[in-house]
């Protein structure tokens, strides 16, 4: 993987999301800038970083919302679709803690069994890092603003607020993860 799939997911994305939703195409954009800075840290799997950051949302696209819950709809498209790397459709089901999402929803036991968790922490952890560093115009930004933005853009009651609130501990600790991961980097 590298520059070839790095591309392809850009392709995808941006006919997915750049007209239908410009602020999701935004964020989008800032991810896959964050994926870059930190793909350092992923040796091989630094354009698949990149990739799924690129990716990651593309499930909100309103042609592929057909269950609601854009990481496995996003998921399934690029399975379905695009018969995507396994690697890549089960980052882009799981990012940023969706198991907690879903359970909210009633749909842990559908996303775990399609698309199992990868079993390579940092990598999931840095596109955790990628998104919840990344603020919905694309720009930097921290992870507890960024949970708090969330919070105060769906609401406490909300199924994304109950999510975002169970899992704010372990996105910090991610990010922390992935902070000292990059740090620890020779220069």
């Amino acid at each position: 993987m590298g520059e070839l799939i790095e591309e392809w997911a850009t392709q995808i994305a941006k006919a997915e999301l750049s007209n239908a939703l410009p602020r999701r195409w935004a964020h989008t954009q800032g991810v896959a800038k964050r994926a870059v800075e930190v793909s350092q840290i992923l040796d091989q799997d630094a354009g698949l970083i990149v990739a799924a950051a690129t990716l990651h949302d593309v499930g909100y696209a309103p042609r592929l919302a057909t269950t609601g819950f854009h990481p496995l709809d996003g998921a399934r498209f690029l399975r379905d679709e695009h018969r995507a790397d396994e690697r890549l459709v089960r980052l882009v089901a799981n990012h940023s803690f969706a198991l907690l999402e879903a359970e909210e929803r009633g749909l842990r036991e559908k996303l775990a069994s399609e698309f199992p968790l990868l079993e390579r922490p940092l990598l999931v952890e840095a596109l955790v890092y990628c998104d919840m560093t990344t603020t919905p115009d694309g720009d930097p930004t921290t992870a507890q603003d960024r949970v708090a933005e969330i919070l105060s853009r769906y609401g406490d009651d909300s199924v994304v607020g109950r999510f975002i609130r169970r899992a704010a501990p372990e996105i910090c600790a991610s990010v922390e993860r992935v902070e000292a991961a990059v740090a620890a980097q020779p220069r």
